[in-house]
């Protein structure tokens, strides 16, 4: 930049990419490579003088500025994005001898070619593919199913030490690891203590909850890093050897990279690193939960390949989780957002792997039981870096043990609790529970149920913590003043919310049974209810028995039926949306004297003339009804090739099986 003559005012254009530099500068300084050269006032200044710049002169105003890092509104959800090429998991080496056969599998595969590792340590947090074009930050996508992720573009911008801009003016992408550091962590989960808000369990799933919120102000406000382990697609960039290399020249763009990394001669090399760093892992501002040790030469990793789900040329070494022992004080129940009740130990204090546990879970009954413990016992707490705190076992009984009983009513709203036949879980089946509302609304709102449009995951959040919805029924009774009311909310965007809102009204019936969220009535099973009964009161007042005359309804699907309506919280909601008109009656066609009347039929495999849509019509316009699963109420098994499992169970069961002539020959017979 060309310096302003003593006479002339600096012009904006050179004082804000002089700013934008500085800023970049002390921000690598401070967030990679942790030597802050300002104060944070100093930094703040800097920052403020920027943006009256770009404020005054919105054409100065650069997509990498780092004014640009937070902004926008609240988004409704995430945009699936496909990985430019899969983001695959590493095999585990879960003790020294694993690591060693590893090393020989390379060995043989290499057929004795001299080769090196890189062994980098394993931090535990949130893998996430960020893409550069034109060395501008353009796009982060979380790994997802290692195929799909979600698009956490504006959220990813607001971690500090991600470069928005770097000085290699390609195209190419960087994969690397979102953490949360244990001091930022600990400020997290006292902040939220003085909000009254649950702790997190652990700076994994801070940082993977930081990352996926939908308001990027709140995700700048929780200290994330973003640390670069593998440079992608580098077409147009310099040659690289190794992946040592490209490390090295990540560092050089301004990626943080972690400094504890070691080349390594041979396997003997590589565990020893992985002693060194299991000895000094509680000392380090992050958490680890082992190391990746990779063969570093790029020619030699393309050598080696890829099976279906790992690469060949790496493999993580885990290391074991730390225990310790502590006693049980007490057994409380935390109530899930789908009601599912889950007992949680409370402990006397204990340091695990550098953090402090206060809290265990105990997952359900069943594995209270096959612990055999009672308050009062002390128990082995076992805490790996990605998964909450367990109890392991009872290490000593206590001298005035207490059992625990699961409660029989719902400790948030004392609504029922019930344990469906088989399951392991014990459910709250209020609808409006407070502990359950939000995922209540989200799925009475989603668009296979009442479709209610612009009601998404912020504006749910706001409507319940401002107290104006406290039941699901509460939709209906909104004004378009209230929801303007709430934050980021303008007249056309709350216009639109009342309307889709008056629309769901007018859902079939079918789609109100499903909004009910009853445990496993989905789409279908409620499309059959409907059929059946032909009223929502009439399916609320069936026995047992009776709501397993409808099609595909089995004794677990009708008890967990029966005892949703058997809930008095979800009687006076049926009245609710009763009295807001919503529609509790459904036509019932019957087709009498059809050749297949009261006959079911269950399809399975591939038909040789007809599709499965084609069989379907024609059994049920031929008065037959067509089930997804074989009862003893199931007629006839209709199987063509490569039958499975449905076929197996029709066979024990004694049930008589034909293939498609046989239904032709049914089809048209009398």
């Amino acid at each position: 930049m060309v310096p302003a003559s003593p006479n002339q005012p600096e012009l904006p254009t050179d004082a804000a990419a002089a700013l934008r530099q500085q800023i970049r500068h002390h921000e690598h300084q401070y967030y990679v490579l942790d030597a802050p050269e300002i104060t944070d006032g100093e930094y703040d200044a800097l920052v403020r003088e920027l943006e009256s710049i770009e404020r005054d002169h919105p054409e100065l105003a650069t997509p990498d500025s780092p004014t640009k890092r937070v902004g926008g509104k609240p988004r409704e959800g995430f945009q699936k994005i496909a990985h430019s090429s899969a983001m695959l998991s590493l095999d585990n080496a879960l003790d020294e001898a694993e690591l060693r056969a590893f090393d020989a599998r390379v060995r043989e595969l290499l057929g004795g070619t001299e080769f090196r590792y890189i062994a980098e340590l394993k931090m535990d947090g949130l893998s996430m593919a960020t893409r550069f074009a034109d060395g501008t930050f353009q796009l982060a996508v979380t790994r997802g199913d290692g195929s799909i992720g979600e698009d956490v573009t504006e959220n990813a911008r607001t971690i500090r030490s991600m470069p928005l801009a770097v000085a290699e003016t390609a195209h190419f992408e960087v994969r690397g690891e979102v953490v949360m550091n244990r001091r930022a962590f600990e400020r997290l989960n006292l902040d939220r203590d003085e909000q009254g808000l649950p702790r997190f369990a652990n700076p994994r799933n801070a940082a993977a909850g930081s990352l996926r919120l939908l308001e990027n102000m709140i995700t700048a406000s929780r200290r994330l890093d973003y640390y670069a382990y593998f440079l992608l697609n580098q077409a147009g960039l310099p040659m690289l050897d190794s992946h040592g290399e490209s490390l090295d020249w990540l560092a050089r763009q301004g990626f943080k990279v972690n400094p504890l990394r070691r080349i390594c001669p041979d396997v003997e090399s590589a565990l020893a690193f992985c002693r060194e760093f299991d000895a000094r892992r509680d000392s380090l501002p992050y958490e680890i939960d082992g190391v990746v040790i990779k063969v570093d030469s790029i020619a030699q990793q393309v050598a080696l390949g890829y099976t279906a789900r790992a690469p060949r040329w790496a493999i993580a070494f885990k290391y074991a989780a730390r225990q310790v022992e502590t006693v049980v004080e007490d057994i409380l129940i935390q109530v899930g957002r789908t009601g599912a009740l889950t007992p949680v130990a409370v402990l006397a204090p204990q340091v695990v792997s550098g953090v402090t546990v206060t809290r265990a879970t105990l997952h359900n009954e069943d594995e209270i039981a096959r612990l055999g413990l009672q308050i009062g016992d002390t128990v082995v707490v076992e805490r790996s870096g990605d998964v909450i705190p367990k109890v392991v076992r009872v290490k000593e009984l206590g001298s005035s043990r207490r059992e625990f009983l699961m409660p029989t009513e719902c400790p948030v709203c004392h609504g029922h609790v019930v344990r469906e036949e088989g399951e392991a879980a014990s459910r709250c089946i209020n609808v409006n529970c407070p502990a359950r509302l939000k995922e209540s609304i989200r799925h009475f709102a989603s668009r296979h149920v009442m479709a209610i449009d612009g009601l998404g995951d912020v504006l749910i959040e706001h409507l319940v913590e401002s107290g104006l919805v406290k039941g699901v029924d509460d939709l209906y009774r909104l004004t378009q003043a209230d929801l303007e009311a709430l934050e980021r909310m303008g007249p056309k965007s709350a216009a639109n919310v009342c309307a889709n809102i008056a629309r769901s009204k007018l859902m079939p019936m079918p789609r109100v049974i499903g909004a009910l969220g009853i445990r496993f009535v989905g789409e279908r099973t409620a499309q059959l209810l409907a059929e059946h009964f032909g009223s929502l009161d009439l399916i609320a007042n069936a026995t047992r028995e009776e709501l397993q005359q409808a099609q595909e309804v089995g004794p677990k699907v009708a008890e967990a039926i029966f005892d949703f309506f058997h809930e008095p919280r979800n009687i006076e909601l049926l009245e609710k949306l009763r009295s807001e008109r919503l529609i509790f009656t459904h036509a019932v066609v019957k087709r009498e004297g059809g050749l297949l009347e009261g006959l079911t039929f269950v399809l399975t495999g591939t038909l040789p003339n007809l599709t499965r849509d084609d069989a379907k019509k024609r059994i049920e316009d031929a008065g037959g009804k067509v089930s997804g699963s074989v009862s003893k109420k199931t007629s006839f098994v209709v199987a063509g090739a490569d039958a499975g499992s449905k076929l197996e169970k029709a066979v024990a069961l004694g049930i008589p099986v034909m293939d498609e002539t046989g239904l032709l020959g049914m089809l048209t017979s009398g």
